[in-house]
């Protein structure tokens, strides 16, 4: 079956938008003549601003953007909340201060780490980057990665389009995971068919 173009687009419009990348949709509306849904234009320059304090360490500035913007969400949200508190902590130690962050774990986690044994592992793991002079190359080092902000900006923006009663999961996502689960079960009733090998290289292994 061939894909056309503009349904491509389209999906990869839907791939941006919900993920807030303004720049990159606005970017691909003038290079494909693609629009961005009306209806997302709003919302995706709120989520942006907030996404964009998380990706840049400020913590305090994307819970006061959130709650001034969607102000029940961290209420309805204990999980998330404590995501972010728990960032605010990381870059208090990244920053290497001490001082400032053991006392914002006493204050602010320590209490909901007793409540909820799940939050109290990852504060245990947060906590333990303190005892490395270099906490970088510790083993601890990949909460001070990139990739740490970034699991904790789109758990945010989740729960952002949630609350905007919007599909909080990309098209392109839901694709994919209808993907794997046709490939799985023409494997389990043993079909014979070009199977995807390679999701992220889009490698086709052609049937014999």
């Amino acid at each position: 079956m061939e894909i056309q173009r503009g349904d491509l687009n389209r999906l990869i419009m839907n791939y941006f938008v919900t993920e807030g990348y303004k720049e990159a949709a606005e970017k691909f509306e003038i290079e494909s003549g693609t629009p961005i849904p009306m209806l997302s234009s709003d919302s995706l320059e709120k989520r942006m601003k907030i996404t964009n304090a998380v990706h840049d360490g400020d913590i305090s500035s994307a819970i006061f953007l959130v709650n001034s913007v969607y102000p029940d969400i961290l209420d309805s949200n204990p999980q998330l909340y404590f995501h972010l508190q728990q960032q605010k902590l990381i870059e208090l130690i990244r920053k290497k201060d001490i001082e400032a962050a053991l006392d914002f774990a006493q204050t602010h986690l320590a209490d909901r780490g007793i409540e909820n044994p799940g939050f109290l592992e990852e504060l245990e793991r947060t906590m333990a980057l303190l005892a490395f002079e270099d906490p970088e190359s510790s083993s601890f080092c990949d909460l001070l990665n990139s990739s740490q902000r970034q699991k904790v900006a789109s758990e945010l923006n989740a729960a952002i389009l949630e609350e905007e009663d919007c599909n909080s999961s990309t098209k392109m996502a839901e694709l994919i995971k209808l993907l794997v689960w046709s490939q799985r079960e023409l494997d389990r009733h043993k079909v014979t068919y070009d199977k995807m090998t390679d999701i992220t290289n889009g490698t086709i292994t052609t049937s014999e």
